[in-house]
């Protein structure tokens, strides 16, 4: 038997037979991990609400030939707890899970810099220093960036010249007059300076920013990463917009 140890945040979790679940898990180390935790579904599990979603936690695991089995697992910050009851928080909690899920393809894939970031959101919306839309949108910035897929935000992505007009998606950010293509939006100026603040944790210029600017680039950002993922974000629907 080959065991192994190692720490990550608990993304989602399914029902396995009668008392047993697959959980996956984005560690520090290893990647993504889908494990089986046998009997956590009775009442008398040891750790079954140490695996729950939301969770950081550090796991004991031995090797399998389809699934890996954890063995041990022991909470570092139940990040559940403190969103569990803010609805705002908990669905941009949950979408930041869900994105972290698909921007971490393969299994077995070192992604330290992904776990860091999904660590650091979740640690940020606990905390409630910041609106949870603002942190939700600097997550999927900043995941995107990592993953390779930052948006042009100081010059048109396609010449590079700082005439910027438009922000189109296809193009991977903002573009000049002459490099627009058809449907691009036109968002204000303020709202390319509040991604741009985000992507780079200005959070003094990000808390500032007005609602509608905030509302145009939450929709701008999700059309960006769905766009880049080739996939939905199903959270999204509950996530809240501020009111203008």
């Amino acid at each position: 038997m080959s065991l192994y140890r190692d720490e990550g945040v608990v993304l989602r979790t399914q029902k396995l037979g009668e008392a047993d679940r697959i959980v996956t898990v984005l560690a520090k180390r290893t990647g993504k991990i889908r494990a089986v935790a046998k009997g956590v579904r009775r009442t008398t599990s040891r750790f079954g609400a140490r695996l729950e979603p939301f969770t950081h936690v550090d796991l004991q695991l031995h090797t399998g030939r389809t699934l890996d089995v954890v063995t041990q697992a022991e909470t570092l910050r139940p990040y559940g707890e403190a969103l569990a009851a803010d609805y705002p928080r908990y669905t941009a909690g949950s979408a930041m899970l869900e994105t972290a899920d698909r921007l971490t393809h393969g299994e077995k894939e070192p992604a330290l810099r992904q776990f860091l970031l999904l660590v650091g959101g979740l640690r940020t919306l606990a905390e409630r220093t910041h609106e949870p839309r603002l942190v939700l949108d600097a997550y999927f910035l900043r995941s995107l960036a990592v993953a390779g897929y930052a948006p042009a935000l100081d010059a048109c992505a396609r010449c590079r010249t700082p005439a910027i007009r438009a922000f189109a998606i296809v193009a991977g950010g903002v573009v000049c007059g002459a490099c627009r293509p058809a449907g691009a939006a036109v968002p204000a100026g303020e709202t390319i300076g509040l991604m741009a603040a985000l992507l780079r944790g200005d959070w003094a210029t990000a808390d500032a920013s007005e609602s509608r600017h905030r509302n145009e680039c939450s929709g701008l950002v999700a059309a960006y990463l769905q766009w880049h993922l080739e996939h939905g974000i199903r959270s999204l629907r509950h996530v809240e917009r501020e009111p203008v």
